[in-house]
Parts: C-alpha cells; sequence; structure tokens
C-alpha cells in the first residue's frame, strides 16, 4: 500500500471524519440503558456478537460488493445494493442514520474533489458514499473494508467509554483485543456468497425501535 492511499485511508476511515459518526450508538445506547452492557466484558460481547452477526454477514458484505461496483462502474449493482442495504434498515433512526452519513459523506467528497459522485442517487446510504470514496481515491478495496470495520469498532467502544463508562485504557485495552475478530469480520464478508447475507437481530432491532422513544438519550440511534 503506497503511503498516499494509507493517508486517505486513514482520513476517511476515521471516526474524526465530519459525517456525524459520533451522533450514533447503533442500539448500544439502549443496550447500556437496560443494563445488558454494564462493564468491559460485557461491552466486548456486545461489539463481537454485533461484528458476527451483523456486519460481518450484511453491512461488511455489501460495502464489498460496492467497492467491486464502483471499480468497475457497474452502476446497476451500485444501486441494486444501495437499495438493499437502506432497505435493511428496519427502524427509523438505523435508516435515518445511514441517510444522513451518507449524505453528509458524498457533499464532503463532492467538495473536497476526490471522487465523481454523478452516479451516485438522489438518497445515498453510508456505505455507498464511502465506496465511492475510496474508487476515486485508488485504495484497495481490502484495506478500506478492514478499516471500515475498524472505524465501527472504534466508535462503539468510544460510546462504552462515554456512557458505562470506562476509562479510557480499560476502552483501549477493549478495542485491542477485537483485533482478531475484525480480521476474522472482514475475512468473512470478502466470501459469503450473495445467498449467505443475512442482517437477522431482532434483539437490535428491538432495542432500536425502544431507543427510539427512550428519554435522556445522548445518541441518534
Amino acid at each position: 500500500m503506497n503511503a498516499a492511499a494509507l493517508l486517505h485511508l486513514l482520513q476517511f476511515a476515521s471516526p474524526a471524519l465530519p459525517i456525524g459518526g459520533y451522533s450514533y450508538s447503533q442500539g448500544l445506547e439502549a443496550a447500556i440503558e437496560q443494563g445488558l452492557v454494564t462493564d468491559a466484558s460485557s461491552a466486548r460481547a456486545w461489539i463481537a456478537d454485533y461484528l458476527q452477526h451483523v456486519m460481518a454477514t450484511w453491512d461488511a458484505p455489501l460495502l464489498w460488493r460496492l467497492m467491486e461496483a464502483f471499480s468497475c462502474a457497474d452502476q446497476d449493482a451500485v444501486a441494486l445494493w444501495s437499495e438493499r442495504f437502506i432497505a435493511s434498515r428496519d427502524t427509523f433512526e438505523l435508516r435515518a442514520e445511514s441517510i444522513q452519513m451518507g449524505y453528509s459523506l458524498v457533499r464532503l467528497i463532492a467538495e473536497l474533489g476526490v471522487a465523481d459522485v454523478a452516479m451516485l442517487g438522489d438518497e445515498v446510504a453510508l456505505p455507498t458514499a464511502f465506496a465511492c470514496a475510496v474508487a476515486g481515491l485508488g485504495i484497495a478495496p481490502a484495506d478500506a473494508l478492514l478499516a471500515w470495520l475498524f472505524g465501527w469498532a472504534e466508535n462503539q467502544v468510544l460510546v462504552c467509554v462515554k456512557s458505562i463508562p470506562l476509562g479510557q485504557v480499560a476502552g483501549q485495552r477493549l478495542l485491542l483485543s477485537l483485533c482478531p475478530d475484525l480480521e476474522q469480520a472482514a475475512a468473512l464478508a470478502r466470501s459469503l456468497a450473495d445467498e449467505d447475507l443475512s442482517n437477522w437481530a431482532p434483539g437490535l432491532s428491538m432495542l432500536s425501535m425502544q431507543h427510539e422513544v427512550q428519554h435522556g438519550r445522548l445518541y441518534r440511534s
């Protein structure tokens, strides 16, 4: 990986990217509120399960397909997998999260001039916008996929640090312990056939619905 591609990857996979990622917990705040996540051990179990049962088997494989579609300028495939990703957001707040962050990232990459957003539709999911940026910046899809997963895990850990709360060292220890899980998730995401994709997680969907009416929440999802 050349230096320019690495630097671009570090920038666009960072939770510090100004697209609002810090505003979302993806159901984790509701799990903390209900006492399902209370310490470092239960936080790791939550993140690892989410990674295994949702990210590795749905979100990441769809991102992988979107990156492949952009690499060969296959507009039909971009539209297909974007539509399926949006349709898979089974609560209002999870759908709004992806659309809002996708919109913000599209605006950012357009203003920075790093990618052509002409083949994107009016309603753009976050993975679609990220895949567009990856293609425009010449980042290897395998590297981008792993960085995407790491950025997601880092944001989950930051929610735990702020909301359980965990100490900063405990948070970094937790993130470090997840590295093997992230590698396995990336490998699985690249290998799954279309018919093996799944994001079946009814408990997460219920927590997200409950979070939409939760009082005193810090996060938008």
